[in-house]
């Protein structure tokens, strides 16, 4: 397969975007930790765990289409200064995902490179997950505010 400018550019923005994912939540996880929420910790270290096979399954597609898989410079990550707003700062990352995944499959769609396309909703599947449970957590805290 010919390499695709565009299609490169989706492919490095995703990649570039996994591994901020990784740094954000490798941070949070580590701060929840110092904070005593072992629970919350955990549970970001498995996000980690998640965006780290995403970025390894991005870089594969990217070198069997040539692409050199380098990502390009990674956004300053955000601790939160609570475990609220740690949630909503992982929310706005899930969008940003969510919004990349859907253009970049809809742009595979469109020529016709079905692999790519099914490796990029399969990530983008389990972001919609990732921000279904930020939405629940979020309640959570609220529902817990309002007793």
């Amino acid at each position: 397969m010919q390499s695709d400018p565009r299609l490169n550019g989706y492919l490095s923005r995703a990649l570039s975007h996994e591994l901020a994912a990784v740094q954000q939540y490798l941070m949070q996880a580590t701060l929840a930790g110092l904070w005593g929420m072992t629970d919350m910790s955990t549970r970001l270290r498995t996000d980690v765990k998640e965006e780290l096979v995403h970025a390894e399954r991005l870089m594969a597609r990217m070198l069997v289409l040539g692409i050199p898989s380098n990502a390009t410079q990674l956004p300053p990550a955000r601790t939160g200064r609570s475990v609220e707003e740690m949630l909503l700062i992982d929310r706005g990352l899930e969008i940003e995902a969510i919004r990349l995944y859907e253009e970049a499959t809809n742009y595979c769609a469109r020529i016709r490179d079905s692999e790519t396309q099914a490796l990029l909703t399969a990530i983008l599947q389990d972001e919609l997950g990732h921000l279904n449970e930020l939405d629940r957590m979020l309640t959570e805290i609220h529902e817990g505010v309002e007793r």
